[in-house]
């Protein structure tokens, strides 16, 4: 049976999500950025919380673990090399280890950068992955702990999952890095039309999320630091990818 997915504000502009397994009646939460939120969602749905699956480290993504797992008893599953600064850890997971949710199975993917030891969740079989804050809709984290270089060897291990894969992103950031993304590409159709799309969404209320991989290898700038014309437009024509990313990332910076 196909994962279900409820999706929900927490904090500011965080996003929740819980992660069910309707065979089972497994239920994850990615990540934990509040407890009192989360308890709403899993009051709505009737589901029973049995484990957090934590993306990095900080704050934002992990405030919500103590009182949960208190109150549930759930297991919590983090990176192995944060491991040391997230609260309640069961079980650490590195590059190539699998996650089970019930019978749901996710690929850890490790996508350093915005912090050095970040993973992403990718649940192949439901054409899904949870990406916290090293993917957006239409951008990217930023790089606080690594190096751009590293940060655009996890984007390029994204780019290469399946075009059809949902992505599941930490924040809704997406309106703010459409305007940012056409400052570097004024002219990308695509872009054009998921700015259209996501002002339809934000008059409406609804989520900007989830993006495909598809549609951000298409409209992202931050995946498309290897192709001439990127380069070309910001005066970096014939530069490595990693040196055009980082001066993308850079730019958003101080956008």
């Amino acid at each position: 049976m196909p994962a279900e997915i409820r999706l929900f504000l927490c904090r500011s502009d965080n996003y929740g999500v819980l992660l069910h397994d309707p065979e089972s009646g497994a239920t994850a939460s990615i990540d934990a950025p509040e407890a009192g939120p989360i308890e709403a969602a899993l009051k709505a749905t009737g589901w029973a919380l049995t484990d957090i699956l934590v993306t990095h480290h900080h704050a934002d993504h992990t405030d919500g673990i103590k009182a949960l797992k208190e109150k549930y008893k759930c297991r919590v599953v983090a990176p192995s090399a944060e491991a040391d600064t997230i609260p309640a850890v069961d079980q650490t997971v590195r590059e190539g280890d699998k996650v089970k949710v019930g019978t749901l199975s996710a690929n850890v993917i490790e996508t350093p950068g915005h912090t050095n030891g970040h993973i992403t969740y990718w649940f192949h079989a439901d054409s899904v992955a949870f990406v916290g804050d090293t993917l957006f809709s239409i951008g990217c984290g930023r790089v606080i702990e690594g190096t751009p270089g590293m940060m655009w060897r996890s984007l390029c291990k994204l780019r290469d999952l399946p075009d059809d894969t949902e992505i599941y992103c930490g924040h809704e950031y997406t309106a703010a890095n459409i305007r940012f993304a056409r400052t570097i590409e004024p002219d990308n159709a695509a872009l054009a039309a998921r700015e259209t799309q996501a002002k339809q969404q934000v008059a409406t209320g609804e989520p900007t999320i989830p993006t495909t991989i598809g549609e951000e290898k298409r409209a992202n700038p931050f995946l498309r630091a290897d192709l001439p014309e990127v380069a070309a437009g910001i005066g970096m024509a014939g530069k490595p990818a990693a040196q055009v990313f980082a001066e993308i990332r850079a730019r958003k910076n101080k956008f």
